[in-house]
């Protein structure tokens, strides 16, 4: 839940087109029989059914936030736009819609998290100040020679809200390459188990000649392991709020993403007889 009362508080204008730009994209937004569906389960007034959609949304939103002075009811229908049940057959497009929202939610302190619901972040006051926070950081991490998959997740609107879905969204990125190596649909630690544990893994990092060789790949896996256990899962799924990180934690935690990234490239798949 959003941690304001929502009974006093207004977006600005611009926010209210913002969201509404995002909501109602020409080809990533909701479809108008969903805009018409949810702002009747909001209590949403559709005063101009005729316009296009961002501007349909937009109308609507400034209407009932004019008129009961908070911004209740905008935020009932966000939540019910971004429940992840309702894109269970199209996950990718929720995502899509997720990240566009939250561009426009981050300036006005809020966030929609994976789980669909709204959480308090810090607002970023200005385009310039995410991106001097992005500009940053890369030049840090260039400086440490991070793997190149990793600094692509350095951009503006994920640091808008202070490094946290930067690291977040690097860390799933080593799932990603672990499941395009393998071929395997699972996730988290079960995912790391099937492709890197046992005597002769899906992916080795070593030709497991040895037991030295054997153990690193051991360690490597529970590397990965503490990795997930450590922050990815917290993160998922405790509020933003609740997990702090600074500028030096996010530069550590991308630096140990980047060699996990590096050490998947150089894995190889072991032949099975």
């Amino acid at each position: 839940m959003a941690n304001d009362s929502e009974t006093d508080i207004c977006f600005t204008d611009s926010q209210v087109v913002a969201i509404a730009q995002a909501l109602g994209h020409t080809s990533e937004g909701l479809t108008g029989t969903e805009i018409e569906h949810l702002l009747a389960s909001a209590k949403l007034r559709d005063v101009d059914e005729g316009g296009s959609k961002w501007i349909r949304l937009h109308n609507a939103f400034a209407a009932d936030q004019n008129t009961r002075k908070n911004r209740k009811h905008i935020l009932a229908f966000i939540r019910k736009a971004m429940k992840p049940e309702r894109y269970i057959r199209v996950p990718e497009r929720y995502e899509r819609l997720r990240d566009n929202v939250n561009k426009a939610l981050v300036f006005a302190g809020l966030l929609v998290s994976e789980s669909g619901t709204l959480e308090a972040v810090e607002a970023a006051l200005t385009l310039s100040e995410a991106q001097r926070r992005a500009q940053d950081l890369r030049a840090d991490l260039a400086l440490r020679g991070v793997h190149a998959d990793v600094l692509k997740f350095c951009r503006a609107e994920l640091l808008a809200d202070n490094y946290f879905h930067a690291v977040l969204e690097a860390t799933k990125s080593v799932m990603d390459k672990i499941r395009s190596k393998t071929g395997l649909q699972d996730d988290g630690s079960a995912l790391v188990d099937r492709a890197l544990a046992g005597d002769l893994p899906m992916l080795a990092i070593n030709r497991l000649r040895n037991d030295n060789e054997k153990s690193e790949q051991r360690g490597f896996a529970n590397l990965v392991r503490g990795m997930i256990g450590m922050f990815r899962n917290p993160a998922a799924h405790a509020p933003r709020i609740n997990w702090a990180m600074s500028k030096t934690d996010a530069e550590d935690l991308l630096s140990l993403v980047s060699l996990i990234h590096r050490r998947l490239d150089e894995s190889h798949m072991p032949v099975r007889s």
